[in-house]
């Protein structure tokens, strides 16, 4: 349908608003309610995204939305919704008490990354990147009477501001020699040869590097996993990183033509010790959420061969890689949590046994590791094979050979979890009880990764399809 391009942000501001107003009203201490309306209204707002269409561009170009702008508002809203129901599930103190302060974080997060989508100006990027990112500090640290939740959330902040900082001096050379703050004009300039336009964007990316988690700009990533709630990470791991993906796609490929190629080494450089060095960093690893964390920083080197691509194909199989890990990696913690609330521990061993005690949640965990893992047929599996097709189609056949062999090492991680999943016997016998709001959760990332997994075609079209005109 045709409409506003800011039907999915006003509509988030009004949510906003109702949340904020609700709070306020509320005087008792149980305020989950507020959760549920958050949730609603982020369902409804992914409703509404599966009905938009381009539209012409806003605010003289510096707003757009053009398919990847839609493709990603879904991508984002969606992760959202999952995220949202799943916290629910949060029985701490200060998840009911305040809920209302942990849902308006979220929501202000995401208004963040609906606006990075659309971004197509240098200055509404940074402060769309800010309001994104700001409000995940806070969140990082939700709760702050726990000793290594304000650690990992000062380190997070600290971290985060001085790639903030490295980022916006990058972007001051670019602006300095195009002239423009409009990417239209920057890409020109780009196209042209302007050596400040090259320095700039490669000071830049080292900030890009801190927001989608990429070695060696990864540091806040452990600590910040391991000392957070288990639902705030595991949206936390997939949609800032997502939105940063698509902010790269905007900065370094749309309209800049045959110089595109320029970012090939650079990528490709660094998608290689991205993949090396957080699948070796994981191998060690016993506490499950820490180990995924790492196993992210590997996913984000798999994305990274997409991007060295430099073409449509590879852009746009990092789009489907990017709905595959939404499922696949939010599923795999959220079944972490299910797990820690029964045995009170986040480590390997508290997985002993729990195909006898929980079948189907031992076999949801399997999938999630699986499509991780690259395992056909599972999502996963199309996502490597996907990103893999389009780096040899542009020559990169070392890259493809790398990131095979360090899939393979991968699995054994992976693989470990599912050993005492399925051969160890367990502790106890009691079975591992599921709140019904985070079994919904994973059930709806389970039925992604198994959708996609059968029929992947339906997404990766789209994904061409939007693809296609930054090119």
């Amino acid at each position: 349908m045709t409409a506003s391009p800011f039907v999915l942000e006003i509509g988030l501001a009004a949510l906003f608003l109702i949340v904020f107003f609700a709070n306020l009203a509320t005087t008792r201490a149980d305020r989950r309610h507020l959760g549920w309306l958050a949730f609603f209204g982020v369902a409804a707002l992914t409703v509404v995204s599966m009905t938009l269409a381009p539209t012409a561009p806003a605010l003289g170009g510096a707003f757009v939305l053009d398919g990847l702008a839609i493709f990603a508002k879904r991508l984002f809203l969606a992760a959202t919704a999952i995220g949202i129901l799943s916290g629910l599930a949060a029985p701490e103190t200060p998840f009911l008490r305040r809920s209302g302060e942990y849902h308006l974080l979220m929501l202000s997060s995401l208004l963040g990354m609906l606006v990075l989508a659309s971004a197509r100006d240098l200055i509404l990027l940074f402060v769309a990147f800010e309001l994104m990112s700001l409000p995940l500090y806070a969140l990082a640290g939700f709760l702050k009477r726990d000793e290594a939740s304000v650690e990992a959330a000062l380190k997070f902040f600290l971290v985060g501001s001085v790639s903030s900082a490295i980022m916006v001096y990058g972007l001051s050379f670019v602006y300095g020699a195009a002239r423009t703050t409009s990417l239209t004009g920057t890409a020109k300039a780009f196209a042209a040869g302007e050596p400040l336009v090259t320095l700039g964007l490669l000071i830049a990316f080292a900030g890009f590097g801190f927001k989608i988690a990429a070695f060696p700009f990864h540091m806040w990533v452990p600590d910040t996993y391991e000392a957070a709630s288990t639902p705030f990470v595991a949206w936390l791991s997939v949609a800032p990183k997502a939105a940063g993906f698509v902010a790269l796609f905007r900065v370094y490929f749309e309209g800049v033509g045959e110089r595109v190629v320029y970012w090939l080494p650079v990528m490709a450089a660094l998608a290689t010790i991205t993949i090396l060095a957080g699948n070796l960093m994981a191998l060690p690893q016993q506490n499950v959420k820490r180990l995924l964390a790492y196993s992210g920083i590997a996913h984000i080197g798999y994305l990274l061969v997409g991007l060295a691509a430099a073409s449509a194909a590879g852009t746009a199989m990092v789009l489907f890689y990017l709905v595959a890990y939404v499922f696949g990696n939010m599923g795999a913690f959220l079944v972490v949590e299910a797990v820690t609330r029964s045995e009170g521990s986040e480590h390997v061993s508290a997985f002993r046994g729990l195909a006898q005690r929980s079948p189907l949640l031992a076999l949801a965990m399997l999938l999630f590791l699986l499509s991780l893992g690259g395992i056909p047929f599972v999502a996963g599996f199309w996502a490597k094979l996907y990103v893999f097709w389009a780096a040899a189609q542009q020559g990169l056949y070392w890259l493809v050979l790398v990131g095979a062999v360090l899939t393979v090492v991968a699995l054994f991680y992976y693989l470990l979890i599912a050993k005492r999943m399925y051969i160890e016997p367990p502790d106890r016998p009691a079975p591992v009880l599921v709140a019904p709001t985070l079994a919904v959760s994973v059930v709806l990332c389970l039925i992604g990764i198994v959708a996609l997994g059968v029929w992947p075609k339906g997404v990766v079209m789209a994904a061409l399809r939007v693809a296609a005109p930054l090119f």
